[in-house]
């Protein structure tokens, strides 16, 4: 019979790519993490990773067993929870990735509400608007704001997104409210941070333009802020600026035409398969959270 620790230590190397990682999430050391994985390749007499001085990926042997045995280690965590009582008593670290932005204004200020809940837990949460690949990162999961139809990982919409050109009550008494799409290229508008297209759809279907601005900057935050102070036309969630839609301090501009509606807000995770507790239980606390119609648009 192989050593359900020994299928725990392969599961944790699998889904990280990383012994190191795997290691720090069980609290071994690497030494152990790759002493056990060598008993188990002994035990089944096979080799189940490619080994190099940088990366460690499944052989084809691996990647059959890994897909067998997680149901295994899913079932196991269901009987432990159910004998012990502990399916809503969470422990150990919890370590999420999240844009900078709504990490700050929708997550971070929930935080409480969920410790408190299940104090036992401790919460990393990672805020950056770089690409972050949450295996190789250790991440128990992600929340993104993107159309996630070609991703490999798995994905659990979490609210939709919504966005709308909006411009400051004082730019547009100042320059005057545009009428058709043709008309923004008289107008200020601001890039996005990253100086992608605005991909919108309208009565026509979808369209793509790049805007151009007097203001090019690698942060998002900075455009937020200059929409409200008065300086352009921008594209922008309305997770982002509900609050200053709600008073008046913004307004929406050609409401016919917003962002595309394949966007969504995701909590994503590498496997539908041995999902922890403490993973399952946020991804229903941000879902219940948020809603089909989320507090920000509501009102």
């Amino acid at each position: 019979m192989t050593n359900l620790g020994d299928l725990e230590v392969f599961a944790s190397v699998a889904a990280s790519g990383s012994m190191s990682v795997a290691a720090k999430d069980l609290g071994y050391s690497p030494a152990v993490i790759s002493k056990r994985i060598k008993r188990l390749e002994e035990k089944l007499g096979a080799r189940l990773f490619h080994r190099t001085t940088r990366q460690i990926s499944l052989t084809e042997a691996g990647h059959g067993f890994h897909q067998r045995i997680l149901a295994v280690l899913e079932g196991l965590e269901e009987a432990e929870d159910f004998v012990s009582g502990r399916s809503n008593t969470l422990n150990g670290t919890l370590k999420v990735s999240a844009s900078t932005s709504f990490g700050r204004m929708h997550v971070a200020p929930h935080l409480k509400g969920f410790m408190d809940r299940h104090p036992g837990l401790s919460i990393n949460l990672v805020l950056s608007d770089e690409f972050i690949d949450i295996v190789a990162g250790g991440y128990d999961l992600a929340i993104r704001i993107a159309d996630l139809s070609d991703s490999s990982l798995v994905a659990k919409r979490l609210a939709p997104v919504r966005r709308v050109l909006c411009a400051s009550r004082d730019y547009i008494a100042e320059h005057g409210m545009p009428l058709t799409i043709e008309a923004l290229k008289q107008h200020h508008c601001l890039a996005a941070h990253n100086n992608d297209l605005w991909r919108l759809e309208g009565p026509d279907g979808a369209l793509s333009l790049r805007p151009e601005g007097v203001l090019i900057t690698n942060s998002s935050e900075v455009i937020r802020e200059a929409v409200i102070s008065g300086l352009g036309i921008a594209l922008r969630s309305t997770w982002d600026i509900g609050k200053e839609l709600k008073s008046g301090q913004l307004v929406q501009v050609l409401p016919a035409y917003e962002g595309s509606k394949n966007l969504a807000l995701s909590a994503v995770y590498s496997s539908r398969r041995f999902l922890p507790a403490k993973v399952r239980l946020f991804i229903d606390y941000l879902s219940e959270l948020y809603g089909a119609v989320p507090y920000w648009e509501r009102g």
